[in-house]
């Protein structure tokens, strides 16, 4: 990886903090994405001092925000000269329904749009690179639902658990509409299950939620490191060089649900996230 430059949203915490470490321990340049300024500078420190990387650096963005993920994209341009890997990994998970700052609700802004509009804004940069790599984030949890394209933001009914599971679906939706756009060139796409992990997802809640997350990650969850390994092996092993288009297990190509292979789903899934995000993706 030496040499690879890479970038990692959610990359302060969990295991998008895990996927970078080890990104930066195999000696790539490594761009760590997060909200905070002063916990981003931080860990991009931390990160440098450990393994004595000095090419480990930080951008500010609330990528539930249009406008920040927008400035985001201009300073990568101006700053790097291609992106070899981008992780898409920030998610969360919203017990209550709340709206971000473009007015959408939060699990829907955060955990698709916002992979959608980044990935599409970066493409050229990608694009640049010998061999392009996109790594989604997604989640076993998009098992069971369908997307709701009349109501994707729950605005007449919402349920928290339900709204990730269908922001999981979207990113499995997104990977395999965006990997058969992208067949033939020099950038692949992939998505993976991560595990059920004990990082602080769904900390952002409060009361019971809070606690069930808690309670149940410190019983059964697998630690971060261990959640980070399928993500650091889709950014980086030679395996699955020119690979696209799959969702991983344990660092194994399986299938998904039907509903994720769904190619009118996709299709509407894609226009739809177009006009939400006034971005269209090159033809």
């Amino acid at each position: 990886m030496r040499g690879r430059i890479c970038l990692v949203t959610g990359a302060t915490d969990g295991i998008g903090w895990m996927t970078a470490r080890a990104l930066a321990r195999d000696g790539a340049r490594v761009v760590l994405v997060g909200r905070n300024q002063a916990k981003g500078e931080m860990r991009a420190a931390a990160l440098r001092a450990e393994t004595g990387n000095d090419a480990v650096g930080f951008e500010r963005a609330d990528l539930a925000a249009q406008g920040d993920i927008r400035a985001l994209a201009g300073r990568l341009a101006a700053k790097l000269p291609r992106l070899d890997v981008l992780v898409n990994n920030v998610g969360a998970w919203f017990h209550r329904r709340i709206e971000g700052p473009d007015g959408i609700e939060m699990t829907w802004a955060l955990n698709h749009l916002g992979q959608f509009l980044l990935t599409g804004l970066v493409l050229d940069l990608l694009g640049a690179a010998e061999a392009g790599r996109i790594v989604n984030v997604a989640s076993r949890a998009h098992l069971g639902p369908q997307v709701s394209f009349d109501d994707p933001e729950g605005r007449s009914r919402y349920a928290g658990w339900r709204a990730y599971q269908q922001s999981k679906l979207a990113n499995l939706l997104f990977t395999y509409r965006l990997a058969e756009r992208l067949d033939g060139g020099r950038v692949t796409a992939n998505c993976l299950h991560p595990g059920f992990v004990a990082s602080r997802f769904g900390h952002n809640n409060t009361g019971l939620p809070r606690l069930v997350a808690v309670v149940t990650q410190r019983l059964f969850a697998i630690s971060e490191e261990k959640g980070a390994v399928t993500s650091h092996y889709l950014a980086a092993d030679e395996a699955v060089a020119g690979v696209s288009g799959r969702y991983f297990v344990k660092c194994r190509p399986v299938e998904s649900s039907p509903a994720s292979r769904d190619r009118e789903a996709q299709a509407l899934l894609w226009r739809m996230s177009e006009e939400m995000t006034g971005f269209r993706y090159p033809a």
